[in-house]
């Protein structure tokens, strides 16, 4: 029997091809330090946000972990940004930060929503499905453009959102794969940064929720069953066309404007598709209605702090919030990092060489050795004044060593040899 060939589970073309690229920004969404459910449930969140290059999923996270562990391990895995939530006495915190040189980017979290939350308070409640096998599109809404009056470290925020994400490619981009929607837009009045997720949703332009209803009701699973029930209904007319809000039929019919008016808004919401898209009847040139459903989770964010590198590593402040330093003070932190970093660089050069050192003495001792063994296999191999040389030497050494016990003996076995009489040597023959 043949061996069976997985297919389910292995991803193939287009879609292997896309999860194996490279250049697509990858991160780490972690939790660090102690923190409650809540953010622990944000982090699960934001993972979902930035599906599909993101770790869903870390095996090995545990309370104990350190950024360090995650900055050691994020070049093997090609993973280019790590956000982390912390937990602190004024408020949860988020970091960040830009793979592998930085630069770190601090925010304080005002205010923020899970997705449970806005599942909860939404009337268009969506299940969790094939919206996040594609990366969302990333909407920059109500920063300022760049120029003399703009704040220096805005368009520096606005790249670092940016580079979160994929870029686009209207060339190669599918109008399938445009799925959800991240729009992250600055509030000048209170100078934040509000984040929002949304899905994007597709009905049929002109047509009511009612027919929609009855059109698709065969195939929308609801609580009642996959049937339309209508048996409390006189007539189809008192189903479709009774006023919005009116429990019986005898409340009077809604007139046709009225009817298009709730199908799908208004035209500015209505557009020709340009090719076909996920849904049932989403065919290539049809009109169709796009609303964004927002699904959660929802961040109001102060910016705090960008500093240059990375945690452990940490260079110059470019910014900060609160603390406002003169024009000398900045001079004199520059230099103090610019020696810090001198000093970080001679302390490895010298830590190469040291390693080339060793490496080198390593190497000629194994020369040194591979030597002395050729010399013994060729003295091995029939050469006796060597071998006898070497035993020689090895008398010699230990005469010299030895020299001054034996003249010693040989003083007090003379002496004794005078005090003590002479003794017969008696021979024995063999008998």
């Amino acid at each position: 029997m043949g061996r069976r060939r997985k297919t389910r589970t292995h991803l193939k073309g287009e879609v292997a091809k896309d999860a194996s690229d490279t250049s697509a920004p990858k991160s780490f969404i972690i939790k660090h330090g102690q923190v409650g459910s809540s953010i622990s449930q944000l982090v699960r969140d934001m993972r979902k946000v930035m599906e599909p290059n993101t770790a869903s999923r870390l095996r090995k996270e545990r309370n104990r972990n350190k950024l360090k562990d995650y900055l050691t391990l994020a070049p093997a895995l090609h993973v280019t940004h790590l956000l982390a939530f912390t937990l602190t006495e004024i408020a949860p915190s988020l970091r960040i930060v830009r793979l592998s040189n930085g630069p770190t980017l601090s925010f304080r979290i005002e205010r923020y929503s899970l997705m449970k939350d806005i599942m909860n308070t939404s009337k268009r409640a969506r299940s969790i499905g094939m919206e996040y096998l594609t990366p969302p599109l990333l909407v920059l809404a109500s920063f300022p453009p760049p120029g003399p009056n703009t704040p220096p470290h805005l368009p520096l925020v606005m790249k670092a959102f940016q580079s979160l994400f994929p870029s686009l490619s209207p060339q190669n981009l599918t109008l399938s794969s445009a799925r959800r929607v991240v729009l992250v837009a600055y509030n000048p009045d209170r100078d934040t940064i509000d984040l929002r997720h949304h899905i994007i949703t597709v009905k049929p332009y002109g047509v009511s929720k009612r027919v929609r209803r009855v059109l698709e009701g065969v195939t929308t699973k609801s609580t009642t069953g996959s049937v339309l029930d209508l048996g409390n209904e006189k007539d189809v007319a008192d189903f479709l066309l009774r006023r919005r809000g009116e429990p019986g039929p005898d409340g009077g019919y809604e007139s046709a404007a009225s009817s298009a008016e709730s199908a799908a808004g208004d035209d500015g919401n209505a557009v020709h598709l340009a090719d076909n898209y996920v849904g049932r009847n989403n065919k290539k040139g049809q009109r169709r209605a796009v609303r964004l459903d927002e699904v959660g989770p929802r961040l109001e964010l102060r910016l705090v702090k960008i500093t240059e590198g990375v945690p452990g590593k940490e260079g110059a402040v470019m910014y900060h919030e609160f603390v406002k330093k003169s024009k000398k003070e900045i001079s004199a932190q520059n230099a103090a990092h610019a020696a810090k970093e001198k000093l970080r660089k001679e302390r490895r050069a010298e830590q190469e060489r040291n390693v080339a050192r060793k490496k080198a003495e390593k190497a000629k001792g194994g020369e040194d050795i591979d030597l002395d063994d050729e010399g013994e296999n060729e003295n091995d191999d029939g050469d006796a004044d060597g071998v006898e040389d070497d035993w020689d030497n090895e008398e010699e050494i230990s005469d010299g060593e030895e020299s001054d016990v034996d003249e010693s003996e040989e003083q007090s076995s003379g002496n004794e040899e005078d005090l003590r009489p002479n003794k017969r040597v008696k021979m024995r023959g063999k008998g």
